[in-house]
């Protein structure tokens, strides 16, 4: 599975917005939602202008562990995203994304026949 949608979708998050893993799950209408989500961004490949610190647990949480979660932190506050300890304000900061139609693959993986 290629993650190129899923980096895609999280360049178009802006400055001082955030989006929850399950959020872009269901706008790219991952299969195994969150958990896929997730997947992708541990991935991420450095260099690539990917806001990886702007993708948080459900409600906002910071769950990426040190040195990183740190780093995040640094990165989200200089962006003027409010926080708590490990939580983004969520309704000050969360980004509406958009949604996209549904591949033509069913949640098996296969190409369904119309």
């Amino acid at each position: 599975m290629s993650w190129d949608p899923v980096y895609k979708l999280v360049k178009q998050i802006p400055r001082g917005r955030v989006l929850t893993y399950g959020a872009v799950a269901r706008a790219l209408h991952l299969p195994g939602g969150a958990r896929t989500a997730g997947r992708a961004m541990a991935g991420c490949p450095s260099g690539k202008g990917i806001p990886w610190h702007r993708v948080l647990g459900a409600g906002g949480k910071l769950l990426i562990r040190e040195p990183y979660a740190s780093l995040q932190r640094k990165l989200l506050e200089s962006e003027g995203v409010q926080m708590t300890e490990r939580r983004v304000n969520m309704k000050l900061h969360q980004w509406s994304a958009p949604r996209f139609k549904k591949s033509a693959k069913n949640r098996s993986g296969k190409t369904r026949k119309n």
